[in-house]
């Protein structure tokens, strides 16, 4: 067989890689037009590739190189916190959010704070340098050992690292970059997992780390395929909140550090500042009328202090409304079910309007039981007596049921002077701050004695 005939011509897919044999005007998979683009394929067997290749390095694990080199530390607390100490050298990160919600200002800042310690090139793919120039100045980002440049194409920005051999790479943004040996277009998912790949090989071969930004869908995920998620050793999501121009910092996937890690900035002229002490600044926002409950649970390895809002009012519809914000509708339906079937109060008659103080959305299942005395500190339309911080599950049988990681939250509510804890009966806690122990939802109601 000659050679050229060992080559078939085949057609592949540009937005979802898909391949077929002819070209096709519309993708089977993911139904974009005119998205097939040609390519060659080696008629040559699996058997056959397999023999020509280069047989992979064996080690045993003493014989294996350790790293022991230090983390990259910017100085912005919040930022080397939410990385688990730092950028680790030969790491491949990326970092995203909304349009405009301030990835680049915290990229420059970065990048203006490691640069004088290690060597730093900032490539800007969507922005002039004139552009770059007018915001680092805004931002008294004025360190010149910083390198830029507004090279978009991957081949030249790959040459670039490998001649410059760099510490830290910062890319904004990976959508914009092209390819010029394909005719992909940039932001395409195979695009991205094209670049992804080439990216992850240049750091982890010559241990230069990359941190990339990526746009998010209206859906709030990252946009790509979910490969590129795999490839990168940690996935920063920068979220913008209600009050206070907050912007939290959040890690949903670190190899090098706890996930669910949080950081808290505020956008300000002179850019993103650390919040150290998020917690003192919500609770100079809480109250104590009808419906507040505070709560307390743990973001990666920080204990939040948040207070929940509930307004309970007799429905004027047929189907009473169920508004709820920062957290699962369906956890507060479940509470108020809950409470209406063991304590007979006529929460299904009433709309229910609910929310987390701050613009906070909340997960963890240890606010069940601030959820539940918010409902009905709303709906006898009496404050709770003594400013406390609730910490239980709530089970589908009534049952108060003890938490995790209560003890860190302990130390966070002591700092503040709250005097008071509601737990569960069978909690086991180490602290000096008084308890009201729940063994179930019935006791709930002594907190109301009033209303009964």
């Amino acid at each position: 067989m000659s050679q050229l005939s060992k080559i078939k011509q085949i057609y592949c897919c540009s937005t979802c890689g898909h391949t077929t044999g002819k070209w096709l005007g519309r993708c089977p998979n993911c139904n974009e037009w005119n998205s097939f683009i040609e390519k060659k394929e080696s008629l040559l067997s699996k058997t056959d590739s397999f023999k020509i290749s280069n047989p992979a390095k064996l080690f045993t694990l003493d014989k294996i190189e350790s790293d022991e080199s230090d983390r990259m530390l910017s100085g912005i607390s919040e930022w080397d916190r939410t990385l688990g100490g730092g950028i680790l050298p030969g790491s491949f990160l990326i970092l995203t959010g909304d349009p405009g919600i301030g990835k680049s200002t915290l990229l420059l800042q970065i990048a203006n704070k490691i640069s004088t310690q290690y060597k730093v090139i900032y490539f800007s793919s969507e922005e002039s340098l004139r552009q770059v120039q007018g915001r680092a100045r805004r931002l008294k980002c004025n360190n010149t050992k910083l390198l830029f440049s507004d090279e978009s194409t991957l081949e030249n920005v790959i040459a670039t690292a490998l001649e410059e051999k760099p510490d830290l790479l910062i890319l904004d943004s990976i959508q914009n970059c092209s390819i010029e040996k394909t005719q992909t277009i940039p932001g395409t998912p195979a695009q991205l997992r094209e670049s992804g790949f080439h990216l992850m090989r240049l750091a982890k071969e010559n241990k230069i780390s990359i941190l990339i930004t990526g746009h998010i869908t209206k859906d709030g995920h990252m946009a790509g395929p979910k490969l590129l998620e795999h490839m990168v050793d940690g996935v920063f999501y920068l979220q913008g909140e209600e009050r206070w121009q907050t912007r939290i910092l959040r890690s949903v996937k670190n190899r090098f550090g706890n996930i669910n890690e949080i950081g808290f900035f505020e956008m300000e002229e002179s850019g993103l500042v650390p919040v150290e002490d998020i917690n003192k600044q919500l609770l100079e926002e809480t109250s104590e009328a009808p419906g507040a409950a505070l709560i307390s649970y743990v973001e990666g390895s920080r204990p939040i202090i948040l207070e929940l809002q509930a307004l309970s009012v007799p429905s004027k519809f047929g189907v009473p409304q169920r508004v709820v914000t920062g957290i699962d509708h369906k956890r507060v339906v479940l509470i108020a079910a809950i409470l209406e079937k063991y304590l007979k109060v006529r929460l299904s008659s009433h709309d229910i309007f609910f929310k987390v103080s701050g613009g906070f959305k909340v997960t963890d299942s240890s606010i069940d039981l601030g959820i539940a005395l918010a409902l009905l500190s709303s709906y006898f339309q009496k404050p709770i007596k003594e400013k406390a911080v609730s910490m239980a599950e709530v089970s589908l049988t009534g049952q108060i049921k003890p938490t995790h990681q209560v003890n860190s939250c302990v130390k966070e509510v002591q700092k503040f002077g709250i005097k008071k804890i509601f737990i569960a009966k069978d909690q086991r806690i180490e602290t000096s701050i008084k308890t009201t122990r729940f063994r179930n939802v019935f006791e709930l109601l002594n907190l109301f004695p009033e209303d009964v």
